[in-house]
């Protein structure tokens, strides 16, 4: 008799842990309340019972009994991690706590655009939502002095890419790794730089990929601009671009560039001062910044638009000044069709 109700009674133990082990599979694999991929924070210090509390309320799932429950079973399988998680609609409960276990955190990221100046980039990181602000109070001079910048003008010193952060990454950090990128590219470049350039320091030749950058978009045509501004400071002829003088007009440039502007002595004026501006004037991209260290050899002097987003290079200035009129007439008859 006893024989017999151990075996009744051990069938119903059975039968009711299948039970549970079945409705406990069924909550776990149930696809979770959401209409559309959706982020999901959890807190430092979160509990799989505080956690299942949080879904609830969120109406991601419908009870939070089994995920409580399955934590005390199973805390193994539920020691869920911090962080800003992207979960795929269609994603079952099972799946959300694999991600949160392995602490797989969405990698958001932003983009440094080359031929961008620092102010830019104050202005896209200050605009993303999931970077943590710590310098919106700051002034550009103390905000080089955190990033461990000498000069007061950070200008130039952040390298142009795309930059995967988890949510909360403060702006201060984002801007330090893309630093140290340009450090990293600029130092490796320099030393294995073209024999007998006119610059004497890195900065220096990062001044001058930023003026590079500024003059053209067409990359292929970065060495030979180069070349041209080697060649005009070894004749100790001014540069004359117009995106330093561009740079130091600041704010009251519109769109155009006057006679009185190209007059006016400022630090960046290359129509006014011998050598090279003061600081970069933008972001160098890796293309401009081995340009700058790697010119096609050549004895062009001059060079203008073509107006086809290439330019036409010179070796004298009587060619020089027949490519500008023949690029003017182009326009001219562009502007009347």
């Amino acid at each position: 008799m006893l024989k017999k109700l151990f075996i009744i009674t051990l069938l119903v133990l059975l039968s009711a842990a299948a039970t549970l082990i079945y409705q406990f599979d069924q909550a776990l694999q149930t696809p979770l309340a959401i209409e559309k991929n959706s982020f999901l924070k959890v807190k430092p210090g979160s509990s799989v019972s505080s956690f299942a509390k949080q879904l609830e309320q969120n109406q991601w799932i419908s009870t939070r009994f089994w995920l409580r429950n399955y934590g005390r079973l199973l805390p193994q399988k539920t020691n869920i991690k911090a962080g800003t998680y992207l979960i795929a609609k269609g994603s079952t409960l099972a799946q959300l706590l694999v991600q949160l276990v392995d602490g797989k955190e969405h990698q958001f990221s932003v983009t440094f655009i080359e031929g961008t100046r620092f102010k830019d980039v104050l202005i896209i990181l200050a605009g993303h939502p999931y970077i943590k602000q710590t310098v919106n109070d700051k002034s550009i001079k103390e905000i080089a002095k955190k990033l461990g910048i000498e000069a007061e003008n950070p200008e130039g010193w952040l390298f142009p890419d795309t930059y995967a952060f988890t949510a909360d990454t403060k702006d201060l950090t984002l801007m330090q790794r893309a630093y140290t990128n340009m450090q990293t590219q600029l130092r490796g470049l320099w030393q294995n730089r073209a024999d007998n350039l006119p610059y004497e320091t890195p900065y220096q030749a990062l001044i001058m990929a930023s003026i590079i950058e500024k003059e053209t978009s067409y990359v292929a045509e970065q060495p030979l601009i180069s070349s041209v501004f080697v060649n005009r400071l070894q004749k100790r002829m001014r540069l004359q671009t117009d995106p330093t003088v561009i740079y130091g007009l600041g704010d009251r440039y519109q769109g155009d560039i006057t006679r009185a502007h190209l007059r006016e002595k400022t630090l960046y004026n290359t129509y006014r001062i011998n050598g090279l501006p003061p600081t970069p004037i933008a972001m160098a991209g890796l293309s401009a910044l081995k340009a700058t260290l790697k010119p096609v050899p050549s004895d062009y002097l001059y060079f203008v638009s073509g107006g086809d987003g290439k330019h036409v290079f010179s070796k004298t200035l009587a060619e020089h000044n027949l490519a500008v009129k023949r690029y003017l007439k182009k326009q001219r008859q562009n502007r009347t069709q």
